[in-house]
């Protein structure tokens, strides 16, 4: 078999379940900077469905010299054959799988993000960056808003930086991404996945069902809920769900008056 054929029967998305509640999730197209062709999208939103009730946490990651460059455009109108497939694979369905997913989702961003690349970051739970990553919106050079990308920045960062990336085109790296807000942090490429590892395992200690609703209610203030007095209810009715759920709480209220160390303390 050739190697251009060998490539050509990889799988584009990978997924690995590395342990200690950890799953990573790889766009696997090096060649056309991981852009998401319908076979990619199918394969992320299954591999999102095997991690489901099996991981706490779940690394997004690509393979080669880029994180993702968005839609294939190249691609042009195709379908599985399977219209609720067809409806759950289209690229803001996409968006909404990642976000509405029990797991943390963290995007570790170690080359290129362009166009629905970077809102992929921006629908991470947590990003992590390589200092030379490359992060921008190139839609505006092809005389368009960037329909995805641009309203996921415009609600993760500032407005003037927001509308620096729109109406620019210009990329902006890793370390600069992290002094913006766009990832948590950033760090050098060689020690990315060590960090972006670390982090997850670091995440995946604590309970399930409380991450996941900690995971709504993070999205749902100020996202939908900007008031205070109606925030704090929700705040407490998160709380109860959790209880509700999982003897999580009562355990963790348990060993503190124990006197042992919660496990989020340094």
């Amino acid at each position: 078999m050739s190697s251009a054929d060998q490539h050509a029967t990889e799988p584009e998305i990978l997924l690995d379940h590395l342990g200690n509640g950890v799953s990573q999730i790889t766009f696997n197209r090096p060649r056309q900077r991981n852009a998401m062709n319908l076979a990619a999208r199918v394969g992320l939103v299954k591999a999102l469905d095997e991690c489901r009730g099996k991981t706490k946490v779940i690394l997004l990651t690509g393979n080669g010299p880029a994180f993702c460059a968005g839609v294939d455009l190249k691609e042009g109108q195709v379908s599985t054959g399977d219209a609720e497939l067809d409806k759950r694979t289209e690229w803001a369905a996409v968006q909404e799988e990642i976000r509405n997913h029990p797991a943390i989702v963290i995007a570790v961003v170690g080359g290129f993000a362009l166009g629905g690349g970077s809102t992929l970051i921006n629908v991470s739970d947590l990003a992590i960056a390589a200092q030379e990553a490359s992060i921008g919106m190139p839609e505006i050079g092809f005389g368009l808003y960037p329909t995805l990308a641009g309203p996921a920045a415009q609600l993760r960062i500032s407005p003037k930086r927001a509308a620096w990336m729109v109406l620019t085109g210009e990329r902006i790296d890793g370390a600069t991404a992290a002094r913006w807000g766009l990832v948590n942090a950033a760090v050098p490429l060689d020690k990315l996945e060590a960090e972006a590892r670390a982090v997850a395992e670091g995440v995946a200690r604590f309970d399930a069902t409380a991450l996941e609703w900690a995971k709504k209610a993070l999205w749902k203030i100020p996202g939908e809920i900007s008031e205070w007095t109606a925030a704090i209810a929700f705040g407490h009715e998160v709380a109860g769900e959790i209880s509700a759920r999982s003897t999580a709480l009562a355990e963790g209220l348990g060993r503190f008056r124990a006197g042992e160390r919660n496990p989020g303390q340094g």
